[in-house]
């Protein structure tokens, strides 16, 4: 199994003067799931390099035990500090791709055309898609193969606007995920605020916060036995 997992290389949120980047736990759950399955598992951002870590998921209240674990393995901090650069990156190199989650993705992933284009040759190969929490945006301007957009007509999950505003970023973030693909005719979906929520629709899983992180990653192993 050979698992792509694509981060943001976005650091600035909005305009507040604060950073952002990826959150901590939707990268090392996946992560370790995927590794502990016997993957090999290849991390690209669009700039490569050391992807920015949203401050907010090092903080103590966000830790968990992958977050733990992965402080006390050198080895995937060096891969994590070296991810290659996704324009390099061909779809028929993988079985899978996986999206984590943090603020990031919603000005970068957004709207990269390397980073559409590979959505768009996965969901063409049938090959399993994931992304959890904020990284479900990547999906906005991706397209199926009849034009439409990808998520017409299919479930989804992703960072809800009640969670958005608990967060108290309604007004930074340039748009708001379950508005958005609602809006290109996506049926959203939504579990309790923070509880871990999955939707699966065909190849395409998405996880609502960062505790489904962890089960997103879970399902798209279980897609590739």
């Amino acid at each position: 199994m050979n698992i792509l997992i694509v981060l943001t290389s976005h650091d600035r949120l909005g305009n507040t003067g604060k950073k952002t980047g990826f959150w901590l736990e939707e990268f090392a759950a996946p992560y370790y799931v995927f590794k502990d399955a016997g993957a090999k598992v290849t991390l690209v951002s669009p700039l490569g390099g050391q992807p920015p870590l949203d401050p907010k998921s090092d903080e103590p209240d966000a830790q968990t035990s992958a977050t733990e674990r992965f402080r006390q393995d050198p080895a995937a901090q060096e891969v994590l500090a070296h991810t290659g650069k996704l324009s390099d990156i061909h779809e028929s190199d993988f079985d899978a791709v996986f999206y984590p989650g943090g603020h990031g993705p919603l000005w970068d992933l957004a709207e990269d055309p390397t980073s559409i284009a590979l959505i768009e040759a996965f969901e063409r190969a049938g090959k399993p898609v994931g992304l959890v929490c904020h990284a479900p945006g990547a999906l906005r301007r991706v397209r199926a193969a009849n034009g439409q957009p990808l998520v017409k007509g299919r479930k989804f999950t992703g960072f809800s606007n009640s969670e958005e505003a608990a967060v108290q970023l309604t007004d930074v973030v340039p748009f708001l995920l379950e508005d958005e693909l609602k809006h290109q005719g996506g049926l959203y979906e939504k579990g309790p605020d923070w509880q871990s929520y999955t939707v699966t629709d065909g190849n395409l899983t998405t996880g609502q916060n960062p505790g489904s992180s962890e089960a997103v990653a879970e399902i798209l192993i279980k897609q590739l036995a």
